[in-house]
């Protein structure tokens, strides 16, 4: 496991301070761990003897897993091996075999070795990895056996007294066959960064479906007018600084609009066709998401005329009345499924909010019967061009949905209707069995017991006859193993609301990920505090994948501490943020601090000036909160995603030509509190620094954040950094609103030590 950040040596007052890695409840270095896995003698070290090898006569499939590996290693530790052709396996030297047994060289490896990888044992996507001093086999009860085996070889390369693949015996396969991501079509600045994901997050991990969201984000040929739309659309809430639409009548409900998919803007066709030829080539399959009936504002942006409810600015649901509605609807899903030809397209479905009884032509009929005629019309329409349908589930179950019509009040006090959820009667009718259905109800409301309200959800839905997935699938599943045994339960997918991008991803969703990886692969669960660890564990190797690239600490001479005990402005102890550093290992715990004044002043300095005083490949800083602050998920602040994570300070970098340049302090971004060890929450993870323990004991461990700051100035000298901190800073609000949330608690940014990696001399 990479931990690029975690073996500096930083300077506080002449004494040196070593960080210590933060022991996962996980066996490592493999994530999911496997299901089986036991040491199997002396390591295979990589060098330049290495081969991998591939039959006379290989696969496209053994090429591309050679060259997958051979680009890893080559990427990540400049070492470049061969990949070399051969008829068998007697003879050959310090190599790496890889396939499935369809692969002759495999083949002749279980057959002399009476090793069982079938479809049987261990199973579909199974496989068997050993690693020995003179060979590394991966063998595959089927292509993504064998490709899943490779991922874990992938994560067994370390440097351990040079680099080798760890001495191990691995059986492994998965609990359940469906494990998915939900996702925004990228922007095409994000391509790249979707790229790295695919290949070194979700292939890495295991997971085997995405669930793309598509909207109005590809270029029609025939309905250009959608493309504009959606501009339009994007450029009301953007530049309105919005997250819900505004000029719907009283004010009432709108529920997400989803704005941000490709960055509120859209994609080339032949960039879409890309990132699915991508995707596929990752053994991962595509699900497009075009949502129908509800959350269609990418339909309707350009056809208001279509509208459910008249007079709505931007209305989100269609006329199930009109039949221009779906020949408009049709239409879109031809040219996606012309280009993509999935298997399936989820087609949304979720959250009918509407007021009832407003548009003329629906006015006297039960929306619930329209949800289903609208379902299985589409449903009728996608298999005859054989594709399969998902949708959410909400509007199946009365119980999520409530019974009935649904009583609402207006801001203004305009009592109107809402539908509740359809009848059983009505969903054994009109909503064929065959239909995916995606259960983001799988929690129980709070006082209510999970066995009796979502445990029987999914009793319902089984019933009823559907397969389901847990949708919006997070790491607080209760029951979840005794959950999953229920066969009519595929699997799960958590979900990112926001826009597919690095900053999003990396500072709210690695928990809920990494959480569902395993729990999908293994079938158990990892909660809360052990989560928050392994995930903060990983971090330093998924930021360099996120980035494709390493930070500078990795490949230049040692990071040098600097002298900074000028600027110490502060002993181990404040009372008033409940700061107590007494225990740091070693020094004299002089310390830079400075107040971050929110709904209350902190009495502390608002600034501090650090001396540098030379040309700086990065800068180091090891810092920490004096308190927990918040991070708060991208889509509370769509037109202002940074600031969704509080902003405690920055640092101000003064170059010698008097150029200043800014660096953000931001919650869970860069920096987490020092008494972090006391955490409770899964998503407690720091995605931009690395943890350091810096001294205490058990759950009084004190705990620092080692954040790498790449100068983009190189070449010019850096004269001092001035540390400040913010002032009525105002976040993402915790509900659904349009504005920022409240003035933030007061804080304080500690600084203990800044190192420095200078030029190559």
């Amino acid at each position: 496991m990479e931990k690029p950040l975690l073996k500096l040596l930083f300077l506080s007052l002449g004494s040196v301070i070593v960080s210590a890695g933060l022991a996962a409840p996980w066996a490592g270095p493999i994530f999911p761990t496997p299901r089986e896995m036991t040491p199997s003698g002396p390591d295979f070290v990589l060098d330049d003897r290495a081969i991998i090898a591939v039959p006379a006569y290989p696969s496209e499939q053994d090429l591309f897993l050679a060259q997958t590996l051979a680009d890893d290693l080559g990427d990540r530790f400049s070492l470049h091996l061969r990949i070399v052709r051969l008829d068998r396996l007697a003879g050959a030297q310090h190599m790496i075999v890889i396939g499935s047994t369809a692969n002759p060289l495999v083949a002749e490896y279980c057959a002399t070795h009476a090793c069982r990888v079938d479809v049987r044992t261990p199973g579909p996507e199974g496989y068997l990895l050993r690693a020995g001093p003179d060979l590394v086999l991966v063998a595959g009860s089927d292509d993504r056996g064998a490709f899943y085996g490779l991922q874990s070889l992938r994560q067994l390369a370390a440097r351990a007294g040079g680099l080798r693949f760890q001495g191990v015996e691995i059986r492994d396969w998965p609990a359940k066959p469906f494990r998915g991501l939900k996702l925004y079509v990228p922007g095409r600045a994000n391509i790249p960064f979707f790229k790295r994901f695919v290949r070194d997050f979700m292939a890495l991990y295991k997971f085997n479906t995405l669930i793309m969201e598509m909207n109005a984000s590809m270029r029609f040929d025939k309905h250009p007018e959608l493309n504009s739309g959606w501009i339009k659309f994007a450029n009301e809430l953007n530049y309105g600084r919005r997250n819900y639409p505004p000029g719907a009548p009283h004010d009432w409900e709108q529920n997400s609009t989803h704005y941000d998919t490709a960055d509120g803007g859209f994609l080339e066709k032949e960039e879409v066709a890309d990132l699915a030829r991508w995707v596929k080539r990752y053994h991962i399959e595509l699900v497009p998401e075009l949502p129908s009936f509800t959350h269609s504002y990418y339909l309707l942006s350009a056809h208001p005329e279509l509208a459910e409810v008249p007079g709505v600015k931007w209305p989100d649901t269609y006329c199930p009345a009109n039949p221009e509605s779906y020949k408009l609807l049709f239409d879109v899903y031809d040219e996606y499924i012309d280009l993509l030809h999935p298997r399936m397209i989820h087609a949304g479905h979720d959250e009918l909010f509407l007021p009832v009884g407003l548009c003329p032509r629906c006015k006297d009929k039960d929306i619930r019967e329209r949800y289903g005629e609208d379902v299985r019309r589409i449903h009728d329409y996608l298999a005859s061009r054989g594709v399969s349908m998902a949708i959410w589930g909400d509007m199946l179950l009365e119980g999520v949905r409530g019974k009935g019509l649904q009583k609402k009040k207006a801001p203004d006090g305009f009592e109107y209707l809402v539908p509740g959820g359809m009848t059983p009667e009505q969903v054994d009718r009109l909503v064929p069995k065959d239909i995916l259905i995606f259960n983001w109800f799988w929690s129980a409301e709070e006082g209510v017991s999970t066995e009796a309200q979502a445990e029987g959800y999914e009793s319902q839905l089984e019933q009823m006859g559907f397969q389901e997935v847990f949708g919006n699938l997070v790491p607080e599943v209760k029951n979840y193993e005794s959950r999953i045994r229920r066969t009519s339960i595929l699997g799960g997918a958590p979900s990112a609301w926001f826009a597919t991008n690095e900053a999003g991803f990396g500072k709210d969703l690695l928990s809920d990920f990494l959480g569902s990886a395993h729990m999908l692969w293994r079938g158990d669960t990892l909660y809360g505090h052990d989560l928050s660890a392994a995930v903060q564990e990983l971090v330093p190797g998924i930021r360099v994948r996120f980035r494709g690239e390493g930070p500078p600490s990795v490949t230049e001479q040692p990071a040098v501490p600097l002298n900074i005990a000028a600027s110490f402005n502060s002993g181990p102890r404040e009372p008033g943020l409940g700061v107590d550093l007494s225990a740091i290992a070693q020094g004299d715990h002089a310390l830079v601090i400075v107040g971050t004044d929110g709904a209350d002043k902190t009495g502390l300095p608002r600034e501090a000036t650090i001396k540098i005083g030379g040309d700086a490949t990065s800068l180091i800083f090891l810092h920490a909160a004096a308190k927990a602050a918040t991070n708060k998920e991208s889509f509370r602040l769509i037109y202002d995603q940074d600031d969704t994570a509080d902003l405690l300070g920055w640092y101000e970098v003064v170059y010698d030509d008097g150029f200043v340049t800014t660096i953000p302090i931001r919650y869970g971004v860069n920096i987490q509190e020092w008494n972090w060890y006391q955490r409770t929450s899964a998503r407690d993870y720091c995605y931009g620094a690395d943890a350091v323990f810096v001294g205490g004991r058990g759950d009084r461990a004190i705990t620092f954040f080692s954040f790498e700051w790449k100068n983009p100035r190189l070449g010019k000298v850096i004269q001092e950094v001035h540390l400040k901190g913010t002032t009525g800073f105002r976040g993402g609000d915790p509900d659904f609103v349009n504005d920022f949330g409240p003035v933030i608690p007061r804080n304080a940014v500690i600084l203990q030590a800044i190192s420095i990696v200078r030029k190559r001399s």
